[in-house]
């Protein structure tokens, strides 16, 4: 089961994983305040989250690109 979910938390961006540890509280508590008010706005957080998603992917890239570049 943790094979399960070590690859749908891989699959998922890892917004809520940055997010908690920006925040320093557990991914699994950020979920769940994101899957609330997700369905207390009627899914307005979706577009939030996504875009959130693109942005920690080009930041990884970057970082990548710069470590690579430099050593």
């Amino acid at each position: 089961m943790n094979t399960f979910k070590d690859i749908l938390e891989r699959s998922a961006f890892g917004v809520c994983a940055y997010i908690g540890e920006k925040i320093g509280i557990a991914s699994s508590r950020v979920r769940l305040y994101f899957i609330y008010t997700t369905f207390a706005t009627l899914g307005s957080p979706i577009l939030f989250y996504l875009i959130l998603a693109f942005w920690v992917n080009v930041r990884k890239y970057i970082k990548m690109s710069k470590k690579v570049l430099w050593n």
